[in-house]
């Protein structure tokens, strides 16, 4: 089966009937037609759709067909430039604001599949069930969600849960048919609106029972999505122009006794693999790969709407405009740069996939978390009062339409195009879709804290080491 189209990706997505609740209700029906969900699903149809449309794919090495270029495993840079084009085109179709469009996933699983070797032999390590999935994935342009966060409800080191009743999903009995899991697990956003739900443990396990990787279906017996509200603020797209299109709804995964079969596990019971897969394979090198890709197109649609308000009500001419504008142009060209060096200074791994320089990625994953919550600030600062003057489109199919064409126009811009263009900044920074989108940058690859750690610990310093120790050396001869 060939890449799909987005038609065939949403018949597929509302067949399954995954148990999604909502505000206290079970969601029944198409999902696609429900008002929390429909704009997200027809955007990511768009991209299906894109992706057929430009050609972006390759032959399947297995049956020939074209499949998505986000699940090519890379073995050259050039290899990596296709992903890249793939990403780059996505994320523009969307502004940059789908943080989970179909390739940041796909493009996991292409790591694990990529890096499979590294379980061979392990105990209690299946990969070829990992390598199994991504080819069916592959074959069937899958789209899948992820999940690997506890629930906060005692975040000290030393918190150990009750066995009998967990609150963190976890193995609780293995038999002939697979492992069953019982609890919860944090933030897996677009929960149900995908085919597959990936679970893995992302590092610090200390037990057994925590320990495991696997894929299940989204409408697998048990699994249970509970969404957080809607910040679909509305129908009308004049007012909310980015919260009806981009709403990736954000769910709780509460595993209700949820059997995976024996071919859908990864690994379990490993410490050692659970807490050193995620940094042996390739997931970070080629998950922040796309995800700089896509933070780039966002900080550019922020420099466009940036320059609109600025040209809107003519304030270009001020230097503290144009100092802010400049941190906006600073910021889009430092995450170019480490992106550029990733790919430059790629190299292949152990198991012959061309990985980009993970070194430059990191220091892009640890700037943009700092600066994207800056560059809104600088929007709301640019706007000023003109972010809370934005009428609605009721308001200009009213009899006071007259005074609103005169007394909110632009110095560039007629009073309907002024407010598209403040009520864009104002959905991106400041309402609830905005604010989400802003802690989401904050924290979408992780703890910022630990981050910075992590780059300390990895990047290597040893040879800077020595060259101060030869010169120190030299200058005490």
């Amino acid at each position: 089966m060939p890449a799909i189209s987005g038609k065939e990706f949403i018949d597929r997505i509302n067949k399954q009937q995954s148990e999604i609740w909502l505000d206290g209700e079970r969601i029944q029906g198409k999902i696609s037609e429900h008002p929390a969900f429909k704009g997200i699903l027809q955007e990511k149809a768009n991209l299906y759709n894109v992706q057929l449309e430009q050609g972006l794919t390759y032959p399947s090495p297995k049956t020939g067909d074209s499949v998505g270029l986000s699940y090519l495993q890379p073995k050259s840079k050039e290899d990596l430039a296709k992903r890249r084009e793939l990403i780059e085109t996505w994320a523009k179709s969307t502004h940059g604001l789908m943080g989970r469009s179909p390739d940041y996933m796909n493009t996991v699983l292409t790591a694990f599949a990529s890096s499979v070797k590294y379980l061979k032999g392990k105990k209690n390590c299946f990969p070829n069930h990992i390598t199994n999935l991504y080819e069916r994935a592959r074959e069937e342009d899958l789209s899948f969600t992820h999940t690997f966060v506890n629930p906060q409800v005692n975040r000290s080191q030393l918190h150990f849960e009750d066995p009998d009743e967990p609150i963190s999903a976890r193995i609780i009995e293995e038999n002939a048919k697979g492992i069953v899991i019982k609890g919860a697990r944090l933030l897996a956003t677009q929960g149900g609106l995908t085919d597959e739900v990936l679970v893995f443990s992302a590092g610090g396990i200390m037990d057994q029972a925590h320990s495991f990787a696997f894929s299940i279906p989204s409408d697998t017996k048990g699994l249970r999505f509970i969404g957080r509200p809607s910040f679909v603020g509305g129908s009308s797209i004049f007012d909310h122009p980015l919260s009806t299109r981009y709403d990736e709804m954000d769910t709780i995964l509460v595993f209700d006794n949820v059997l995976v079969p024996w071919d859908r596990v990864f690994f379990y019971h490993n410490l050692e693999v659970s807490n050193s897969f995620m940094i042996k394979s390739s997931f970070h090198h080629f998950a922040l790969h796309q995800v700089v890709t896509r933070q780039i197109v966002k900080l550019e649609f922020v420099l466009g709407i940036a320059e609109m308000i600025v040209q809107t009500i003519n304030i270009g001419e001020y230097q503290h405009i144009q100092e802010k504008m400049s941190e906006i142009i600073t910021g889009i060209e430092t995450m170019k740069g480490l992106l550029c060096k990733s790919e430059i200074e790629a190299e292949l791994d152990d198991w012959g996939y061309m990985r980009p320089n993970i070194n430059p990625l990191r220091v892009a994953s640890n700037t943009f978390p700092r600066i994207y919550p800056r560059l809104t600030e600088i929007l709301q600062s640019l706007g000023a009062s003109g972010m809370i003057t934005i009428p609605s489109e009721n308001d200009f199919n009213s009899e006071i339409k007259y005074d609103l064409h005169q007394y909110v126009q632009g110095k560039n811009a007629d009073a309907e195009t002024r407010v598209k263009v403040f009520r864009l900044a104002w959905d991106l920074t400041m309402s609830a879709f905005g604010t989400r989108e802003t802690l989401y940058e904050r924290y979408f690859f992780g703890d910022p804290v630990r981050l910075s750690s992590l780059l300390y610990k990895t990047y290597p310093k040893e040879e800077l080491v020595q060259n101060v120790k030869e010169f120190l050396g030299d200058a005490l001869e």
